[in-house]
């Protein structure tokens, strides 16, 4: 096993997966790389850029059909192309799509092959983590499904127990879907509850298919739902099914949707309670792998307000040391966020003010949180050989 480089996969081509005026806009990657570089966390000792290749039609075919990857190929010069969820509102079609999505998947699998091969203890594509995309359909803003394409790679190699957990607002619906059926791989879903948003999937009892009970593990969540609850569900549920599933490696989609100011979502979080979230991910990989990590980007639509700042957390937490969330937003970086969305509010600091209260789960708790969490560990403890009641499993 490598020392503790950890790999950051990154070239500005990755910006070339661009919908248009659409909310997936890439300047929220780019200001995330220029805040990450200005706070020096791109330099520091360890880490080693990786620029990546685009994704291989074999690679690409671990996941998708193949008459779905020349859907997307053909679909930016045909006017009038309809189908395989392409050219909608939520997936439009935009020059070289094919080629722009495949560079996504090729990062995340360059983050998974550093990590596998073991020439960095974690890996991190903050381009990534478009978990929607299903074998044959655009979905929810997502061409190709690098999350999945990097697990099946991994499954190829011989891998055995890949824990994937998903902290996006939605459901991650075509990961779960891809491995549905598939013992050797644990999604673990953290999410607006279906009732209330897209993709309406992620019910506690979507818990895996028949060769596979268990290894589906949805937490649908409440509206309003802030960090207290969030982290709260978290705990009672994660660290305790991915420990049960004992994983060699964990790949983590980390969408920064579920923040207060997002316009697409309902949830509360703030920085501060992200940045704990990545924290709790990476000492699950620290204690169970090694420290083998996989994180990917993913949702979040507060351009300028809030993705960029979470997601130069998680590129501190995946590198080294988290950043203190006190610590000052640079200037010329405030700068550039304000020239690159004018009239757009640029914190001043990576922190909300809202240091995160800790709670403990208790099975008397009768809140919705709390009945959600109750639901997601009666549907799957059982099956690991938990107990949903108590609360030390």
């Amino acid at each position: 096993m490598a020392d503790d480089t950890t790999a950051v996969v990154w070239d500005s081509a990755l910006l070339d997966y661009d919908m248009g005026d659409h909310p997936l806009n890439p300047v929220r990657v780019e200001l995330t790389m220029a805040l990450a570089r200005e706070l020096g966390i791109l330099d520091r000792p360890h880490v080693r850029m990786v620029t990546p290749e685009p994704a291989s039609d074999l690679d690409l075919t671990r996941v998708h059909r193949p008459d779905y990857l020349d859907a997307v190929r053909l679909a930016p010069i045909d006017p009038f192309f309809s189908g395989w969820g392409l050219n909608t509102a939520d997936n439009p079609v935009f020059e070289g799509m094919h080629d722009s999505s495949a560079r996504i998947c090729g990062a995340t699998l360059a983050a998974a092959k550093a990590v596998w091969h073991g020439t960095a203890r974690r890996a991190v594509n903050i381009a990534g983590g478009l978990h929607h995309a299903m074998p044959a359909r655009a979905a929810g803003f997502c061409v190709y499904n690098d999350p999945a394409v990097a697990i099946a790679w991994m499954l190829e190699q011989g891998a055995q127990r890949v824990a994937y957990i998903d902290i996006d607002v939605h459901h991650g619906d075509g990961v779960q879907h891809a491995f549905y059926n598939d013992p050797r791989v644990l999604t673990v879903s953290l999410h607006e509850t279906p009732l209330a948003l897209f993709p309406g999937t992620g019910f506690a009892d979507e818990i895996g298919g028949p060769d596979a009970e268990g290894t589906a593990v949805n937490i649908p969540l409440p509206p309003s739902t802030g960090d207290a609850g969030w982290l709260r569900a978290f705990n009672a549920v994660v660290p305790s099914v991915v420990r049960a599933f004992a994983p060699e490696i964990i790949v983590s989609q980390c969408g920064a949707d579920a923040h207060q100011l997002d316009p697409l979502a309902d949830l509360q979080l703030s920085v501060d309670g992200q940045r704990a979230a990545y924290i709790a991910i990476r000492a699950l990989a620290d204690e169970l792998c090694d420290g083998r990590w996989v994180a990917t980007g993913g949702g979040g639509y507060a351009l300028v307000e809030v993705v960029p700042r979470a997601w130069t957390h998680l590129l501190a937490v995946v590198t080294g040391e988290p950043l203190d969330p006190a610590t000052r937003t640079p200037a010329a970086w405030r700068a550039l966020a304000a020239q690159r969305r004018p009239g757009t509010s640029v914190p001043a600091t990576m922190t909300d003010g809202t240091p995160p209260e800790v709670q403990q789960w208790s099975p008397g708790n009768t809140d919705a949180i709390d009945r959600a969490v109750m639901a997601a560990r009666t549907a799957v403890f059982p099956l690991h050989g938990l107990d949903p009641h108590d609360p030390r499993d």
